[in-house]
């Protein structure tokens, strides 16, 4: 799941949006997912793509207001993470079997077991669980690691992915050269967020999550900034740097039992984060500085000739 949220800000980001929206849209994504899984019974591929789906729908709003009001995509994107949330947190409760209580469970505050309300919408193992021990490793990660290498594809060795690198670096020059720009503008944001709700397809149906309802934003999607920095916004990238920030993570949350506090762990990668946005200043800072040097020297060889 964190290899893709870091990967719908990253693919976001290279036509110059910054999708703070990712909470929302894995919210719902998984939501839909769970829907298809308890609610309806369908196999785990139908709610894969349902996730995604709702996603790319939650996603399409803020890119909407951009392309067609200029309406800034963080102000949206932060809304819509708290309308997801709580539609989220009033249909649940509403809907007849989603609940672990109708299950025949304790539990009304949290959605029903998949071992329980649907086996078949688990994501398949295929051996790797027993590779591995780890009872819940499953075709997730393989999945995700597919997902990056096809966005690292269109982003780098396609025309669509040449016209939405052009509209980032300079929107008004890609629309001169005839790319509409509000077409990317949108359906970078609806890719975006379909990359989103897959990762909160993947979470939930492993198996071993229960979506509780809740009272703030989820996290999983500002993490995905911290992948999609310290990643340099490459999709391949996100790999490594989801595996490396869940490694922190879930090691800082092993070593409490030794005395440690979490927010030690927090403030490592806080500044693991921060030194990689710097960096990332740095670069486009001294880009730009031998860019115009390098087109003074250039005018001057040309007056001198």
């Amino acid at each position: 799941p964190l290899v893709m949220v870091g990967l719908a800000v990253a693919f976001a980001y290279q036509v110059g949006l910054f999708n703070i929206g990712a909470s929302g849209q894995y919210t719902i994504g998984a939501f839909l997912a769970l829907t298809c899984a308890i609610e309806l019974q369908m196999p785990w591929y139908v709610c894969l793509l349902a996730a995604s789906l709702g996603g790319a729908i939650w996603g399409l709003f803020p890119g909407l207001f951009k392309a067609f009001f200029n309406v800034n995509e963080v102000l949206t994107a932060i809304m819509f993470n708290w309308i997801g949330m709580n539609l989220v947190n009033f249909l649940i409760p509403n809907m007849p079997r989603m609940l672990d209580s109708d299950w025949g469970a304790s539990a009304s505050d949290r959605t029903a077991a998949l071992a329980n309300a649907n086996p078949g919408a688990i994501l398949p193992r295929l051996g790797l669980d027993r590779l591995f021990h780890y009872s819940y490793m499953n075709i997730g990660i393989i999945l995700a690691i597919v997902v990056s290498i096809v966005m690292w594809v269109i982003l780098k060795k396609t025309t669509f992915g040449y016209e939405l690198k052009a509209c980032g670096n300079n929107r008004d020059a890609a629309m001169y050269a005839g790319i509409s720009a509000k077409k990317n503008v949108v359906l970078s944001m609806v890719i975006s967020g379909a990359l989103a709700g897959f990762g909160g397809g993947l979470f939930y149906l492993a198996g071993g999550g229960q979506y509780t309802l809740l009272q703030a934003i989820e996290t999983a999607g500002f993490d995905g900034i911290s992948v999609a920095l310290l990643a340099n916004c490459n999709p391949i990238g996100c790999i490594f740097s989801a595996m490396f920030l869940s490694y922190l993570r879930l090691g800082g949350n092993a070593m409490q039992s030794q005395g440690y506090a979490t927010e030690a762990t927090d403030i490592v990668i806080s500044v693991i984060v921060y030194l990689a946005a710097f960096a990332l200043l740095i670069r486009m800072f001294l880009s730009g500085k031998l860019g115009r040097r390098r087109n003074k020297n250039e005018k001057k060889e040309a007056a001198a000739k």
